[in-house]
């Protein structure tokens, strides 16, 4: 994975987000701040913390210590921001906004020093060369013509209630099987009757007429989405590359036998807690 994002100094006390790991791995301490975060595929809570401590260290950050707590899911990371079980949850700036409209206790928390921003792409096998230049032809073509935008600002920017995503179907032809975990509203996003709905899942059908497949979708947890396809039980999952830097190491979150293509939305990363 090649070093997309930067690290950008904005603020004054430091939270950090993403995924890695570190050899200097602390403790548990009981006065740090409780981050909740989605289950990391490539490192485990101590190796993330430690990743964490060496970006301290690193930019020499006067910081209160803090603690990194993985979830499934977000239904379990939300119950325990209300339980006073961790203090913050790390997210992206389109799914706090869209918790807020939801939950009037929780915002977002100002005052971070260094902040992340994360490209979205899909994930196939490493040996499905063919399909992985397909769907890089197709993201291509639609930041070319406008649709990425466009899906954009329909489904990230504007909408609160993502309508459902309607598949067109092909006779006759190849059927993709794609992950979603509806944790990341509104991109990756379930809507209560269980359909597949969001900005992912608009992209993805855009691509699967461009491309003359079928669309078939599989919801798992965050945590399975690496074996769901590695497993062959679905051919694409949706992913995000973390900023890869001297300190975050290639394969923060991409684990052996996968391939990401180009990616089509970039994400910046916020923590919310709840209103004092």
């Amino acid at each position: 994975m090649k070093k997309i994002f930067t690290i950008m100094l904005i603020a004054l006390t430091a939270i950090f987000t993403g995924c890695g790991g570190g050899e200097n791995q602390p403790t548990a301490n009981s006065n740090a701040t409780k981050i909740g975060m989605l289950q990391q595929l490539n490192a485990s809570e101590q190796e993330f913390n430690g990743f964490m401590k060496d970006i301290a260290e690193t930019f020499a950050l006067n910081t209160n210590p803090h603690e990194v707590k993985f979830f499934n899911n977000l239904n379990t990371m939300l119950m325990a921001l209300e339980s006073g079980q961790i203090d913050e949850i790390s997210t992206y700036k389109c799914v706090a906004d869209y918790l807020m409209t939801k939950n009037p206790n929780v915002e977002i928390l100002e005052g971070h020093t260094l902040e992340f921003i994360d490209a979205f792409c899909f994930a196939v096998k490493a040996d499905n060369v063919e399909l992985k230049n397909s769907l890089d032809d197709a993201i291509s073509e639609m930041k070319n013509d406008g649709t990425l935008n466009n899906l954009t600002k329909e489904y990230v920017t504007s909408s609160v209630n993502p309508a459902k995503v309607e598949f067109e179907k092909f006779d006759g032809a190849e059927t993709l099987k794609v992950a979603i975990t509806g944790d990341l509203p509104p991109l990756d996003f379930v809507s209560e009757d269980g359909s597949a709905a969001g900005f992912n899942t608009a992209v993805l059908a855009e691509i699967g007429k461009r491309l003359h497949r079928n669309i078939e979708v599989v919801q798992v947890d965050s945590a399975s989405r690496s074996a769901a396809l590695t497993s062959g039980q679905v051919d694409v999952v949706f992913w995000a590359i973390v900023p890869v830097s001297e300190i975050i190491p290639a394969n923060a979150d991409k684990p052996d036998g996968v391939e990401l293509t180009t990616p089509y939305y970039r994400g910046r990363i916020v923590h919310i807690g709840l209103k004092k």
